[in-house]
């Protein structure tokens, strides 16, 4: 007899849930309730989270939680900050030992027209007077991007500031030592300047400007 009341309570119930249900969501299609989303609320829920997202080495990033120099760097095509830095420096070690030894071909492919012109100017000089240069780089203390330039809808800059340590000699046609000294390390602080063509084919960064801190 329990179990026959049972399955009348339980059909009770089923009848009760089902009856509150066709008040909330009709029985067809005339008691459909049409939600009408504003285009405000519809483009800030799906169009929104799109702009603060992007994609870099196969992971997105959210905009959001970057720095404003962060921020920039996203807008160059094709840009991985860490294999920058990496290839800063690889170019900063080559560009240093091919001006110390007067090696305007090296040169030619790493620095932009105008600055070779400069270094090259500053190369015949030594020639001349009979001078040699000796540039030993230590190592890297801190290598890091300052700012992010965008110069036209074609191009862009970087600067970028390299701590390095070095022992500098400057000897005359004798093999003297004029300036320097072998046995001091000396840290050094400068500040470059690269520049690139926005084109997603190209991938080749040239220095531009140099100076010291």
């Amino acid at each position: 007899m329990s179990g026959y009341l049972d399955i009348i309570f339980l059909l009770v119930l089923v009848f009760v849930i089902f009856s509150k249900l066709k008040s909330v969501l009709g029985t067809g299609a005339e008691d459909a309730k049409v939600i009408i989303i504003p285009k405000e609320q519809f483009e800030k829920l799906y169009k929104e989270p799109k702009k603060n997202v992007v994609a870099e080495g196969g992971e997105s990033v959210d905009l959001s939680k970057l720095s404003p120099l962060d921020r920039e760097l996203t807008r160059i095509p094709n840009f991985n900050k860490a294999l920058f830095i990496k290839g800063a420096q690889k170019a900063f070690e080559m560009i240093l030992s091919a001006f110390s030894k007067g090696d305007a071909g090296t040169l030619s492919k790493l620095v932009n027209g105008e600055l070779l012109k400069k270094f090259e100017k500053i190369i015949n000089e030594r020639k001349e007077q009979g001078m040699t240069a000796e540039t030993d780089l230590i190592g890297f203390v801190e290598t890091e991007i300052e700012s992010v330039k965008f110069v036209d809808e074609d191009s862009v800059n970087l600067v970028v500031k390299f701590v390095s340590e070095q022992v500098n000699l400057l000897k005359n046609a004798e093999g003297e030592v004029i300036e320097g000294d072998e046995n001091y390390v000396q840290k050094i602080s400068d500040v470059w300047t690269f520049e690139k063509s926005l084109n997603p084919r190209v991938n080749s960064w040239l220095l531009c400007s140099t100076k010291k801190c």
